[in-house]
């Protein structure tokens, strides 16, 4: 099983990296926050790996940290969860964000992941969940607090960069594409179609 991959990068798109180790190029699957971890093409890189065999194929998945693949695992492990969905789920949340996101129960934010739909965010929550309550190990700084005995707080009204945010990515652009669009905007005194509507200039889709 390979575990961790060092060489040098030598390809590199959105959705896929392609590493020299000793004059042999592995290609992996990435998603787009590894992606936008990368270093620049000929620099030295080093990814944790998961292989995925299958009857009619053998794929190498790549990750900037080893929390990464270890989320990888737990969202595959869900029945009707493939890689590629996998990935769509990483290139949308962060691991600590994804943690929250199940512990907090939102299947609405789930569901904003393209692929995703309401039905399979449910089965993502109802199963993570129970994983997760046992292992806060990947919670990191987002893992949410407990309400007060009686006192359940409520959740936060969603601000205009969220709102934008879950917008983009249910159009099909990729967390980093968002990130990018919406770079500079702090939400404050902005309407969310005013936010959108700048973005979408960003990035090229209105004029």
């Amino acid at each position: 099983m390979i575990s961790i991959l060092n060489g040098t990068l030598i390809e590199a798109t959105a959705g896929t990296a392609v590493i020299d180790v000793n004059g042999i190029g592995f290609e992996l699957g990435i998603s787009a926050t590894t992606a936008s971890s990368l270093a620049q093409v000929g620099s030295p890189t080093r990814l944790y790996t998961r292989m995925v065999v299958r009857e009619d194929s053998c794929t190498l998945f790549g990750f900037a940290t080893k929390d990464e693949r270890t989320m990888f695992d737990k969202l595959v492990s869900v029945s009707g969860v493939g890689a590629k969905l996998a990935l769509a789920i990483l290139s949308s949340f962060t691991v600590p964000e994804l943690y929250t996101l199940v512990m907090m129960e939102d299947d609405k934010g789930m569901a904003t992941v393209p692929g995703v739909g309401k039905k399979t965010a449910q089965r993502l929550i109802l199963e993570l969940k129970g994983v997760f309550e046992k292992d806060r190990s990947l919670a990191g700084s987002a893992a949410p607090t407990a309400p007060l005995p009686f006192a359940p707080a409520a959740p936060a009204a969603p601000s205009a960069i969220e709102d934008a945010t879950a917008a983009l990515l249910s159009m099909g652009f990729t967390a980093a594409e968002v990130t990018l669009a919406l770079d500079g905007y702090d939400g404050k005194d902005m309407r969310v179609e005013e936010l959108l509507a700048s973005a979408l200039r960003r990035l090229g889709m209105e004029s």
